[in-house]
C-alpha cells in the first residue's frame, strides 16, 4: 500500500509512495543480485513483482489494490524499468571467468 502514498504541492499530486516502493524494490533486487552473485534472482523477483502487481491491477471493482491513477502508473511501469536497471547493474557480481 506504500506505492499509494501522494501528497500536494501546489495543487498537484506527487506520488512519492510510488518513488519510495520503486527505491525498496531496487534495494531487495541488488541485495539479491550481490548476495547470490547472479542476476537470476533479480529476475525472478522483478517478474515475481510484476505478475502480482498486474494480478492486484485487475482485480474486481472493491478489490482493487492499484488503481489506475497516477501512483499505480508509476508502480507498474517503474517495476519494469526499476528490473532492467538492476539486471544490468549486478551483472557485475558474476563471478569472473578463469
Amino acid at each position: 500500500m506504500l506505492h499509494g502514498q501522494d501528497f500536494l504541492v501546489a495543487g498537484v499530486e506527487v506520488p512519492w509512495g510510488a518513488a519510495a516502493a520503486l527505491a525498496l524494490l531496487a534495494a531487495v533486487e541488488l541485495w539479491l543480485g550481490a548476495a547470490f552473485r547472479s542476476v537470476l534472482p533479480t529476475a525472478v523477483c522483478g517478474m515475481l513483482c510484476y505478475a502480482l502487481a498486474g494480478w492486484w491491477s485487475a482485480l474486481g471493482n472493491g478489490k482493487r489494490l492499484i488503481v489506475g491513477d497516477l501512483a499505480g502508473t508509476v508502480w507498474i511501469y517503474g517495476i519494469a524499468v526499476v528490473t532492467l536497471v538492476l539486471l544490468v547493474w549486478c551483472r557485475r557480481y558474476r563471478p569472473a571467468r578463469t
